[in-house]
Formats: C-alpha cells, sequence, structure tokens
C-alpha cells in the first residue's frame, strides 16, 4: 500500500468517503493517490492500443485525432474508444488546424453548449467551426473571408483568446519586374472563446512595421514581429486595439459601414476593423538566432542566442527590466551532437528554466543576490543524467581478444549511446517524464523515466515495445495513468501506441 506524508491510501480513502475534504483538498489528494499508485512497483504501463494513419495523428487532453481532426478516439477507457467521426470532407473543405477548447468552471455562460468542451477547427474553405469535443456535432460556424487564405490557428491567452493567422502575401517575380510591391504580408482575426466571439480583424503591413517583417505570432496580449534581420519586436495588443480599432463588430449582427451585410457569413467574410496607420510604441526589442526569444521566469527574464551562428548552442539569460545578463547567465553544454541541446521556462509555473542536452537535463532557478536585488543569479537546482561508461565505449575487443582503443570520440547523441530525446511535465502527478533512447541490437529502444519535479529523483523506469527510429520524428505524451506515443514511419505514415497502467506481476 502506497504512502503519502505519513498515511497510506486507505487511510485517506477513509477520510474521504466520511465528507472530511473540501473539494480543492479532495482533488489534490486524489492525485496523490494516484501519482503513489503510478510509482508502485507492483504496477506496470502495458501497451493497449496501436493504430496507424497515413495523415498526422494529433493528441491532446485524452483525445487523440486522426485523419485530419475527422476521427477522434478518447484514451481515458482501458483501450481508447471512437468518440465520433465526422461526415466525409471534400478537399476544398479540408481540416487545415484545430485547437481544442476547455470549457470555464468559475462562470455561467449563455447556452449549455459553451459549457461543454469543443473543438475548433480551420478549413481550407476560410470557415472557422466550433464541434462538440464529445459527439462531434456542429455548435457553430463562422466564414472568415473571401479575400484571404487563412491557415494556422493559434492561442492567445489559453483558453481564453485566440488567432487566426493567413498565409503570407507572395509578390511574384513577374510583378515585382513590374514594379508592383505588396507591403500587406498577413492577416490576423482574433476572438474570445466561451462564448466565441470576435475581437478584431488587423493586417500587417509592411509599410507600419518595417519591410524586413517575416513573420508574426500573438501571445500573451503581445504581438511579436519578427524580421528577417534576426530581430523580433513586441507590441501591446492592447494598446493597438484601444488605438487602432474603428468599427467593433459582433458575430451574426450587421455591418453598416458594409451595406447592411452579416458579419461572419458567406460570401462577405470579416472586413478588416483594427487599421494600424503608424508603428506602435515597441515593448521590448533583441536580436538573436533564429528569431527565438523565451520570456519568463519570477521575476520576468528572457533566453535568446546571439545572432550568429558561432553561438548556437549558447543561450543567455537576461533581465526583462534591464537588460542585465544574470550572473552564471550563459549557458552552454559544449555538446557535440548531431542536434542541438534546448532550453525553456519550466511549464509548472515555477520560474524555473529546463536545459536539456543529449545526456544531462539541468533544472535552474533564478535568485536574487543578497546584496542586491538589481543582479540575479541562475543556480542549478538538479540535474538528470544518463548512464553512461564512456571509459568502456572507447575500447574495442578484437576477435582474437586484442585490446584497441579507438582514436576517434563518439557523438554526445550517437546512437549507441543513452540519450536523452524529449522531457514531458506531467502537471497533475508533479512528475518529469524522460525519454532516453539507446540502439541495441540494430534497432533503437526507448525508456519513459519518471522523475520527481521538485528533486529529480528518479522513481520509476518504463520500457516501450515498439522500435525507436530516431530519424524519424516521435511525440510522447504522459497523462495520469496514460502514455501516448506517435512516430513518424516509413513512407511518410503514422503509427500511434497507447500505454495504460495495469497490475504488475506482484499483484497477480
Amino acid at each position: 500500500m502506497p504512502q503519502l506524508r505519513g498515511k497510506n491510501v486507505a487511510a485517506y480513502l477513509d477520510l474521504r468517503s466520511r465528507g472530511i475534504f473540501d473539494a480543492g483538498t479532495l482533488s489534490k489528494l486524489n492525485l496523490k493517490i494516484l501519482r503513489g499508485i503510478v510509482l508502485q512497483d507492483s504496477k506496470d504501463f502495458t501497451k493497449v492500443w496501436t493504430k496507424s494513419s497515413k495523415s498526422t495523428i494529433f493528441y491532446e487532453s485524452g483525445r487523440i485525432y486522426f485523419e485530419n481532426y475527422q476521427c477522434c478516439f478518447s484514451s481515458l477507457p482501458s483501450e481508447p474508444q471512437l468518440l465520433y467521426e465526422l461526415p466525409k470532407r471534400s478537399k476544398a473543405e479540408k481540416i487545415e488546424d484545430a485547437l481544442l477548447c476547455q470549457c470555464p468552471l468559475d462562470k455561467g455562460l449563455p447556452t449549455p453548449s459553451d459549457q461543454k468542451p469543443s473543438l475548433l477547427a480551420l478549413t481550407s474553405n476560410n470557415w472557422l467551426y466550433r464541434f462538440s469535443a464529445v459527439t462531434g456535432q456542429q455548435l457553430e460556424n463562422v466564414y472568415l473571408s473571401p479575400h484571404h487564405k487563412f491557415r494556422y490557428l493559434g492561442w492567445d491567452v489559453s483558453q481564453e483568446t485566440f488567432y487566426v493567422k493567413s498565409i503570407q502575401n507572395k509578390v511574384t517575380s513577374s510583378a515585382r519586374q513590374a514594379g508592383f510591391n505588396q507591403n500587406t504580408l498577413l492577416y490576423l482575426a482574433v476572438f474570445r472563446v466561451f462564448p466565441l466571439q470576435l475581437v478584431g480583424v488587423l493586417e500587417i503591413n509592411k509599410s507600419i512595421f518595417g519591410s524586413t517583417v517575416i513573420d508574426v505570432v500573438l501571445s500573451q496580449g503581445v504581438l511579436a514581429v519578427s524580421h528577417s534581420t534576426k530581430t523580433v519586436k513586441l507590441y501591446s495588443f492592447e494598446d493597438i486595439l484601444n488605438k487602432y480599432i474603428r468599427t467593433e463588430l459582433v458575430l451574426g449582427e450587421q455591418c453598416h459601414s458594409e451595406g447592411g451585410k452579416t458579419v461572419g457569413e458567406a460570401p462577405f467574410g470579416i472586413p478588416v476593423n483594427i487599421h494600424i496607420n503608424e508603428c506602435p510604441p515597441v515593448l521590448f526589442e533583441v536580436s538573436c538566432f533564429d528569431n527565438g526569444v523565451q520570456i519568463g521566469g519570477h521575476p520576468w527574464h528572457y533566453i535568446f542566442t546571439l545572432p550568429h551562428k558561432k553561438h548556437q548552442g549558447s543561450y543567455r539569460i537576461c533581465s526583462l527590466k534591464d537588460n542585465t545578463l544574470a550572473k552564471h547567465g550563459i549557458q552552454d553544454m559544449k555538446c557535440c551532437s548531431l542536434e542541438s541541446d534546448w532550453i525553456y521556462f519550466h511549464p509548472d509555473d515555477s520560474g524555473r528554466i529546463i536545459h536539456v542536452g543529449p545526456s544531462t537535463i539541468n533544472v535552474l532557478k533564478i535568485l536574487s543576490e543578497l546584496e542586491s536585488d538589481a543582479q540575479f543569479d541562475i543556480v542549478k537546482e538538479f540535474s538528470i543524467t544518463a548512464h553512461r561508461d564512456d571509459a568502456a565505449s572507447q575500447i574495442n575487443v578484437t576477435s582474437s581478444g586484442r585490446t584497441v582503443k579507438r582514436r576517434f570520440y563518439q557523438l554526445d547523441d550517437d546512437p549507441d549511446r543513452e540519450t536523452f530525446r524529449m522531457v514531458e511535465y506531467e502537471d497533475e502527478l508533479d512528475l518529469l517524464a524522460v525519454v532516453e533512447v539507446t540502439h541495441r541490437e540494430d534497432e533503437g529502444k526507448a525508456h519513459v523515466r519518471l522523475h520527481d519535479n521538485n528533486t529529480g529523483a528518479l522513481l520509476k523506469r518504463v520500457p516501450l515495445v515498439e522500435s525507436w527510429d530516431v530519424t524519424y520524428s516521435h511525440e510522447l505524451f504522459f497523462d495520469r495513468d496514460t502514455i501516448v506515443h506517435i512516430e513518424q514511419t516509413k513512407n511518410n505514415n503514422f503509427c500511434c501506441h497507447v500505454y495504460k497502467l495495469s497490475r504488475g506481476q506482484a499483484d497477480e
């Protein structure tokens, strides 16, 4: 029986049955009980289901999507079950992108359908649909535009506001030779969810944001603009709305400035109602490699790489307040590998930083210097290391028994060496799931290592049955009692493997 802070599971279940805990405390205790069960030596993860597809497979929050979101399976039962299958669509109606929306629990909404999870889907012919995430029933549809080709969906603020981004306008060589200059790069349409409401549509114009603009994203209320000069500039989207919105548009209502046409219906769509006629104030600007900058931490810091190829793999951590480089703010694992290491702010909102290399994972935290709050120090909280016998790997024994030492050194991510391939955080169980891969007998073998999120201690290793081919792309999701592995296979096919927690031999 697993122990939880001095009490075992049976004791907690007894207290729960007598209604001693409130809802919040009860939920936390339930997850502690589940964590204890998952980590028991007598419990194993067993592969229960495999399904292949000729198109990309997606997973999110207990749902597995096949055939461009047309077919949805639930991974919650002991074996995945079909939830729904949408009616067949023509190529013109193909779903290009989708977002899963979880309903809010803290407020009432106008319609019962708003209180349930839904799937937002963008189609090739510029329709935005909202489907029930449980039944696949169509709940709402919005026509975006007859002129601009929208292709991408993304969250601005997760589960609150999202944006739809168009493809970029390209000037043909003949038009360029004729002296025609296309200043419009793309369009963004921004919406609120639960209920679905329009915020506005804006044009990203090179004459406003600069001729070197190459891409734009919206995140946490910030418009991030990337330039071909390896510069990223951030703008306040709230300030843009307050200053440049011309007309408040409501889905399903008439637009009087456009002759009374209905907003969001075909063939009219949604007109541009946010007209930016001058460059807004720049909140933040940084020159960085591959236009990559991350902002997070407590207090606010940002991570970037200097805009020169020689600095690739060397990350700088600076204060967002005054751009000061933190003490030990240059993190460089000096890897000799085919794939670069990567770094990001920990998704558990602790403000920590995770730096992942082929054989080492460093979890870092930002500390204030004792003598001055203006200087911050990057301190290693703990490390997770792969098991490697580097001395033995440099020695070969010939068929005659002669020992030969290698004259060359292996790459840090050589297939013969245990290598970290990805890290997943399970927020409800507070565990880090680390995928390690080793090449054995001409095929890659993977294990999922479960580590304590606060100490890095290794608590469990889960072997994956299928081989892991490092030449193809992989995704792994750890969700409570379920592990989902999605891999690309030969001939550009895809395969989904599902593992569920089951009784081990000790429980038989």
